[in-house]
């Protein structure tokens, strides 16, 4: 079962500032900022949430499709898919347009700044949902306000299930775009905060979000994550990391192993574990695509971090 997964695919460079921002920003000054911050560290990844979901499926040994539109800077990230087993028949390279991307400036306490060129993501919508390519499954995850609308209507207009993911679009979906996607949606994940965002836009309360899809699926950070699914609350445990070294990815990873687990026709119990489990292994490294295990090591953590087997 392949799955069809839109959203982004981006460049983070990620910059270190050793200092303190609080300490070379006046409040009384703010409206005539002017600042700059020697950055020692930087790191440039791949990332984007359609191609980090899509990462860690196949990590997983799942069978995913990115849909996205990218630059004409695209050949480094082109030759990182490849390497990756990732296929590229729905990308879409644009030559007038850069790829998405986005500069971070951490700070010595973890505060951010960050700029994000949207770039070749603006043009999303002219990528298509097919209606004949081996598709049975989809992700609807963070790209351009229309690409969101078009891919979700495309979906089910084929009548295929996906999962409506907003995350950080959410800003620019309106009342109507979320009611509808919602709608579509076969189901819908959230974080903790994009659910009161949504209960907020929409009018709903979870229970009635929950009752218009078969999953909804709201993650909770270090308390792990709610499934409501038939009815049932679903309490999946979160897992503790090795060490925590980079948050960002988390729910990218998160969703990879929710497609794992709905290709493979697992219930709702094992598919939220393996999922956590995900989350818990990206947070160990720097970067959204840079940590790897190998099928027998992830059975093993599984059943380390759930005192259960893998499949029992």
């Amino acid at each position: 079962m392949t799955a069809l997964i839109c959203g982004s695919v981006a460049y983070d460079t990620v910059m270190v500032f050793e200092g303190h921002f609080k300490d070379h920003i006046l409040a009384d000054r703010i409206h005539m900022l002017n600042v700059a911050f020697l950055v020692p560290g930087l790191r440039r990844n791949f990332g984007g949430c359609a191609g980090n979901i899509a990462y860690n499926l196949k990590l997983l040994g799942g069978d995913g499709k990115v849909m996205a539109t990218v630059g004409m800077d695209f050949g480094p990230y082109r030759a990182w898919m490849l390497d990756n087993g990732l296929p590229l028949d729905h990308i879409r390279q644009l030559e007038d347009e850069y790829t998405a991307q986005a500069y971070i400036t951490t700070d010595a306490d973890n505060n951010q700044i960050t700029a994000f060129h949207p770039g070749a993501m603006n043009h999303a919508h002219v990528n298509k949902v097919p209606k004949t390519a081996g598709i049975r499954l989809g992700i609807v995850a963070p790209e351009s306000h229309l690409g969101m609308c078009e891919h979700a209507s495309q979906f089910a207009a084929n009548g295929i299930p996906f999962i409506f993911d907003p995350g950080q679009a959410m800003t620019l979906l309106g009342p109507d775009d979320l009611r509808t996607m919602i709608g579509q949606a076969s189901w819908v994940a959230v974080n903790d905060y994009e659910a009161s965002l949504l209960v907020e836009r929409t009018g709903w309360s979870l229970a009635d979000i929950a009752g218009k899809v078969k999953a909804l699926i709201v993650t909770r950070g270090s308390q792990g994550s709610h499934i409501h699914a038939d009815g049932t609350l679903h309490e999946i445990p979160p897992v503790k990391p090795a060490q925590v070294a980079d948050p960002t990815g988390c729910g990218d990873a998160y969703r990879g192993g929710l497609l794992f687990g709905l290709q493979r026709g697992l219930d709702w119990a094992t598919t939220g574990r393996i999922a956590s489990l995900m989350g818990s292994l990206k947070i160990a490294h720097h970067g959204t695509q840079n940590h790897r295990f190998g099928r027998e090591e992830f059975a093993g953590l599984y059943k380390q971090a759930f005192g259960v087997a893998l499949g029992a």
